[in-house]
C-alpha cells in the first residue's frame, strides 16, 4: 500500500454520507417504478385470469430464496388451491415509505383451512438505535382442525404472545419466559425445530417491535444526522453495548425468522417476474413430455427388436 493512500484515507462519514445518498435513490426508483407499473400489472391481471393455475406454475419455478421454505405439503396445497397472488406498496398513496408491502394470497376451498384469503402486511419503520428494516404482524389462518395446522401449533402460539403483549403495561413489551403463553411457543418451537417449518408460519413474523411513533421519531433524527454529515459535521453512531443481546431477545419468538427476506423476494423478485417463471415452468414441462414420449418410443423400438429377434431365432 502507497504513503499516498495511508495519509490520505477516506473518511466514514464520506462513505456514510455516499451510502445514504444510494439509499435514496433506490426509494425513489421504487416509487416511480410502482407509479409507472401499475397499469401494467392490472392489465396483465386481467390476461392471466384465464389461465389455469398460473400462480401455482410461477412458486414452482420460483428462487431458491423462497423455494426452500416451501415443504412437500405447502407445495400441494399451493399447487392445488392458490388462485391468486399480489403485492401493493401500501403507504405510496398516503406518501409514505414504498419499501412498506403488502402481500396477499386468495386460495380456493382446500382440507386444509377456511380462509380465502391471508394477507400479511410489512411496514418499513426505523428504530431508536439505529435500525431500519420490515416490521409485521402475526396473522391468523383458521385451520379446519388441529391435524390440519401445517405450523404444528406455532402460527398460533405467536398470535395468542402477541395478543397477550398488547396487554401489558407501558414499559414492558416481551413477556416473561415463563408466562403463558409464551413457555409454550417456546416450548414448542424447541420441540419442533425451524429447519422444516412450512411456509405457513411466514405469516407469524413480527420483527422488531417498533412502533409507528417511534419510527416517526427516529426517522427525524436519521435526517438529522445526514444533514450533519453533508455539512461535515461530526455525527455519534456508536451503538449500545447490548445491542446483540437485545436484538436476540426481539426475535426468540420468530417462527419465520427469514421471513421479511422472503417478502422482499416476493415483491421484487417473484411479484414482477412471474410471466418469465410461467414461461420457464410451461417450457420444463413441454420438456419432461418431449422426454417422456422418446422413452415411449425407445421401448417400442426396443420391444420390436426384441421380437424380430426371437422370430429369427425361431
Amino acid at each position: 500500500m502507497s504513503d499516498d493512500k495511508i495519509e490520505n484515507p477516506v473518511s466514514f462519514s464520506k462513505l456514510q454520507e455516499l451510502e445514504d445518498d444510494f439509499e435514496d435513490v433506490e426509494v425513489e426508483l421504487l416509487r416511480q417504478q410502482a407509479k409507472l407499473t401499475a397499469d401494467l400489472y392490472t392489465k396483465r391481471a386481467q390476461v392471466i385470469a384465464d389461465i389455469p393455475n398460473f400462480w401455482p406454475l410461477v412458486l414452482e419455478q420460483s428462487p431458491a430464496d423462497l423455494d426452500e421454505y416451501i415443504q412437500p405439503t405447502d407445495s400441494a396445497v399451493l399447487l392445488s388451491s392458490l388462485t391468486g397472488l399480489s403485492v401493493e406498496r401500501f403507504e405510496l398513496a398516503s406518501g409514505g415509505d414504498p419499501r412498506s408491502i403488502a402481500i396477499k394470497l386468495t386460495f380456493a376451498p382446500n382440507d386444509y383451512f377456511s380462509d380465502t384469503t391471508l394477507e400479511k402486511k410489512f411496514w418499513w419503520r426505523y428504530a431508536s438505535d439505529g435500525w431500519a428494516g420490515l416490521v409485521s404482524e402475526p396473522v391468523e389462518i383458521s385451520w379446519k382442525s388441529k391435524d390440519k395446522d401445517l405450523t404444528q401449533g406455532l402460527l398460533d402460539l405467536v398470535c395468542r404472545v402477541r395478543a397477550a403483549e398488547r396487554q401489558l403495561p407501558a414499559g414492558k413489551t416481551k413477556l416473561d419466559d415463563d408466562a403463558e403463553p409464551k413457555k409454550s411457543l417456546l416450548a414448542q418451537m424447541e420441540a419442533t425445530g425451524l429447519g422444516g417449518v412450512s411456509f405457513f408460519a411466514w405469516f407469524g413474523f413480527c420483527g422488531r417491535n417498533v412502533s409507528a411513533e417511534e419510527s416517526k421519531e427516529a426517522f427525524k433524527q436519521e435526517q438529522a444526522k445526514r444533514q450533519k454529515r453533508k455539512a461535515g459535521e461530526e455525527v455519534d453512531d456508536d451503538d449500545d453495548e447490548d445491542d446483540d443481546d437485545d436484538d436476540f431477545d426481539e426475535y426468540e419468538t420468530e417462527i419465520f425468522p427469514t421471513a421479511d427476506d422472503v417478502a422482499v423476494c416476493i415483491a421484487e423478485d417473484v411479484w414482477p417476474n412471474a410471466i418469465k417463471y410461467f414461461i420457464t415452468a410451461m417450457e420444463h414441462d413441454a420438456l419432461s413430455d418431449m422426454d417422456f414420449e422418446e422413452s415411449d418410443e425407445e421401448m417400442e423400438e426396443a420391444d420390436g427388436e426384441e421380437h424380430t429377434s426371437k422370430k429369427r431365432k425361431a
